[in-house]
């Protein structure tokens, strides 16, 4: 069994930066693949990053590219998600997720364990 746990989340001014933190736990010797996921009030969840269990695979949704960053440290078993020029449209829920099956980044249905979820609010 693996458990996720995001932290970071807050309230921060348009243009502003937060770091989210997704902590893995319970894992064996393999690693997971990650990805960062986001759900809005009223709209699906979508696929926001994704790291490969090395951590040479990045991806990005086009919503992101240029202004979020997703890295790990997979000696402390944590991957960041950098979140730079915060837009009021990034206000969501945001969840980790690992998948050691991964086909689709951006499909929730590849992943197998998630977080509880990190509010991140953009607001002035």
């Amino acid at each position: 069994q693996v458990q996720l746990v995001e932290s970071g989340g807050g309230v921060v001014q348009p243009g502003g930066s937060l770091r989210l933190s997704c902590a893995v736990s319970g894992v064996t010797s393999d690693y997971h693949a990650i990805g960062w996921f986001r759900q809005a009030p009223g709209k699906e969840r979508e696929g926001v990053a994704y790291i490969s269990s090395g951590g040479g695979g990045l991806y990005y949704a086009d919503s992101v590219k240029g202004r979020f960053t997703i890295s790990r440290d997979n000696a402390k078993y944590t991957v960041y998600l950098q979140m730079n020029n915060l837009k009021p449209e990034d206000t969501a829920v945001y969840y980790c997720a690992a998948s050691n099956r991964l086909a689709t980044w951006y499909l929730d249905v590849f992943y197998d364990y998630w977080g509880q979820g990190t509010q991140v609010t953009v607001s002035s």
